[in-house]
C-alpha cells in the first residue's frame, strides 16, 4: 500500500517545502555543504531503547510530505521512510538501550544517541541542525532550532527515521512478549500498558528508572 501511495505537491506544499528549508539554504550559502538533521524517538516511553536519527538530504530531490513524524499516520509516515531511505544522501541510526538509559538517564542517552547517528553517517557532515539538543565534544559546527521536526526539513525527516526504526523495534518485542501489546502502544506509558505491567511484572526491555512507582 505505501508504495503506491501519491502525496500531492501543489504551489502550497512547494512553498511549504521551501520555507522548511531555510535553515539548511543559509548553512549552504555560508559554505557548508553535507547538512545534517538530528532527532529521536523514545525519550518518554517506559520500555525499549531511544532511537535518534541523522540525515543528509540532497535539497534538489523533493520529496513532498515530509513533516515533523507525530503529525503523519502510520501509512505516510512508513511511506516517507521509504522514500528518505532511498533519496537521502546518507542516513546514521543510534541506538541507546533500556539498560545505559537506567545508568546515565534519559537525558545523556538521547544525547549519547545523537551522537551514535552522527558517527553512523557514511558520509561525515559539515554542519548539524539539531531538535532542541546541543551535543558537546563534538567538532562540527551546529544549531539547536526548538521545534526543529516542525521547523527544518532534515530534522523533520531525522523524525521520520527514528519513529519507524524504534517502532519496529518494539513490533518485534511484541512477538516476543504478546500480552503486553507493545504493537499498540510503543512501550508508552498509556492506561494498557501500565496495567500489563502490574499483571504480569516488569520485563527486562522496560527502565527500571522509569518504572519505580507502578
Amino acid at each position: 500500500m505505501n508504495m503506491t501511495m501519491k502525496i500531492k505537491y501543489d504551489e502550497k506544499e512547494k512553498q511549504r517545502l521551501e520555507q522548511m528549508l531555510l535553515y539548511e539554504s543559509q548553512c549552504f550559502n555560508a559554505g557548508y555543504k553535507y547538512v545534517a538533521g538530528i532527532d529521536e524517538a523514545g525519550r518518554g516511553p517506559l520500555a525499549g531503547p531511544v532511537v535518534a536519527a541523522a540525515v543528509i538530504l540532497d535539497p534538489s530531490i523533493k520529496m513532498p510530505g515530509i513533516k515533523d513524524s507525530k503529525k503523519l499516520s502510520e501509512n505516510k509516515r512508513q511511506y516517507l521512510y521509504e522514500e528518505i531511505c532511498s533519496k537521502a544522501i546518507s542516513i546514521g541510526i543510534g541506538i541507546v538501550d533500556e539498560n545505559i538509559i537506567d545508568e546515565i538517564n534519559i537525558k545523556q542517552a538521547t544525547l549519547l544517541a545523537m551522537k551514535n547517528a552522527v558517527k553512523d553517517l557514511k558520509i561525515k557532515p559539515d554542519f548539524l541542525l539539531i531538535d532542541a539538543e546541543k551535543l558537546e565534544d563534538m567538532d562540527i559546527p551546529q544549531l539547536s532550532i526548538t521545534k526543529g521536526d516542525a521547523l527544518c526539513l532534515s530534522i523533520a525527516a531525522a523524525s521520520i527515521i527514528a519513529k519507524v526504526k524504534r517502532d519496529k523495534i518494539l513490533i518485534e518485542y511484541d512477538e516476543k512478549y504478546p500480552e503486553y501489546g507493545f504493537r499498540k502502544h510503543k512501550g508508552y506509558g498509556t492506561k494498557l500498558h501500565i496495567e500489563c505491567i502490574r499483571k504480569f511484572g516488569l520485563l527486562p526491555i522496560h527502565r527500571k528508572s522509569f518504572t519505580k512507582n507502578i
